[in-house]
């Protein structure tokens, strides 16, 4: 039986290997050799990146940075001699932040470093007092009994674990996106949370967080961690702990921003193409260079030198989607307005988790179309990245509409984000957190595989 077993193993792993071969002729992998080493000695990349965090700086949507990154965004595109430029409207729920602080009252003054959630209500201009009540997880505030919060400010502790894939995030971020509406259900007048973050560091980390029609809208705001200690460890010693805080913002209603559109046009089937790119805006605070300047920056630099390589069979459009950060607003607007013509994106990835190293590579296609990904996969290895057979892949966020509508084959070029929560959403996501090393080896993955999933002999096939 083991012998049999053997047998099978062995040939399976040949006919696997046949079947990739088949796919990619000895000149195109030579295609992909020439690109791989031109992008590891690149520096297109950090030069984009760094004209984007340095001239134009934070992309809040709607603001006037937001428009100049727009423009700037299609004077890249058209430099880099992408043979097509265009923009695609996208609408958002408009917001400002002006003013946020806050310190402890009671037992002592203090400072706290805190900074309002996104599409936070103001408080009243003289700010807001409350009691502290601490919970340690959203499911405990949940919980709470009716009243039990009457004229209180909730605060979730809950603490974000480190982990190379962010795995920590997901769980945190309900705090963040419901807290204030499960505050205000139990009568509190305000909502506090430890920041999403895996940082020690005191910053405050923002974030989008939405409201309920027919609950009260209360201010919402993050603490930085070390400040959620302090108030842990206040509260831990028996004390009643009472904050004032203040903040400011507007809502604005309806803005438009815009996805800007580039495209490398393919020469047998230009109909058909692969899609890669980031989003284009940022939160207010830092620069906005992991989050996503970097995807931007590498995206936009991979489809460039595919294009100084080879102009693949089908075309490669790179997409920098408007508005992520309020809620995927981009990518919605570009769902629904290439929603008839959906089925022509052969494979798409999103770079949106800083600039650490790729370190796996998987798909979520259909089953004929493995021996293809398996070609890529194999490509890939010499930049140290390893291919995860599970054929289950999620995507960046962007691509949520896609790969919910089963339109559209989704691939993860997985990023290490050891650390990236440290900077995620704070003041310190600026230009230095960067490693042109590792920009350049994310750059040279993107290329190889977009330029393999357009110029590949079939057409990758969605679920």
């Amino acid at each position: 039986m083991k012998q049999l077993l053997s047998l099978f193993t062995v040939t399976c792993a040949l006919l696997c290997t046949s079947a990739s071969a088949q796919e990619f002729t000895n000149e195109q992998l030579n295609q992909v050799n020439t690109l791989r080493t031109n992008a590891m000695q690149s520096d297109l990349s950090w030069q984009i990146l760094s004209s984007l965090t340095t001239e134009i700086g934070p992309r809040l949507p709607g603001t006037e940075n937001d428009k100049l990154a727009v423009a700037w965004a299609q004077k890249q595109f058209k430099s880099l001699g992408f043979d097509k430029v265009w923009v695609e409207p996208a609408t958002f729920p408009n917001w400002r932040r002006y003013h946020e602080s806050a310190s402890i009252t009671l037992p002592s003054h203090q400072p706290l470093h805190i900074t309002a959630l996104g599409n936070s209500v103001s408080t009243p201009k003289a700010g807001l007092k409350g009691e502290v009540i601490l919970f340690e997880t959203f499911e405990e505030l949940v919980a709470a009994p009716e009243n039990s919060l009457n004229g209180k400010i909730a605060f979730i502790n809950y603490r974000m674990n480190r982990d190379i894939d962010g795995n920590g995030y997901g769980p945190a971020v309900k705090a963040r996106n419901k807290g204030a509406v499960e505050a205000a259900k139990k009568g509190a007048v305000g909502y506090i949370m430890r920041s999403v973050s895996t940082g020690h560091h005191r910053f405050a980390h923002t974030g989008g967080s939405h409201y309920d029609e027919g609950v009260t809208k209360i201010p919402t705001a993050a603490v930085a961690n070390p400040d959620a200690d302090q108030l842990e460890r206040l509260i831990s010693m028996g004390h009643t702990v009472n904050i004032d805080m203040n903040i400011q913002t507007e809502d604005l209603g309806e803005g438009t921003s815009y996805n800007v559109i580039g495209e490398i046009t393919g020469s047998e089937t230009p109909e058909q193409y692969v899609l890669i790119g980031g989003h284009l805006d940022s939160w207010d605070l830092g620069t906005g260079a992991l989050d996503d300047g970097a995807g931007v920056a590498l995206t936009m630099a991979a489809a460039k030198l595919i294009k100084d390589v080879k102009r693949p069979k089908r075309s490669v459009r790179v997409v920098l989607f408007a508005a992520e950060e309020l809620g995927l607003w981009g990518a919605k607007a570009y769902f629904k307005a290439n929603e008839k013509s959906l089925t022509n994106i052969v494979a798409a990835a999103e770079s949106d988790f800083g600039a650490g190293q790729v370190y796996s590579f998987e798909s979520n296609v259909h089953a004929q179309s493995l021996p293809i990904v398996r070609a890529i996969a194999k490509e890939l290895a010499p930049l140290n990245i390893t291919y995860i057979g599970k054929n289950e892949a999620h995507g960046g966020p962007d691509l949520i509409p896609f790969k919910q509508a089963g339109s559209a084959p989704v691939f993860g070029l997985d990023q290490n984000g050891t650390d990236y929560f440290d900077y995620h959403h704070t003041a310190d996501d600026t230009l230095d957190k960067v490693d042109p090393e590792k920009l350049r080896q994310n750059t040279a993955a993107y290329a190889i595989f977009a330029f393999m999933a357009a110029d590949a002999k079939n057409t990758i096939r969605a679920k």
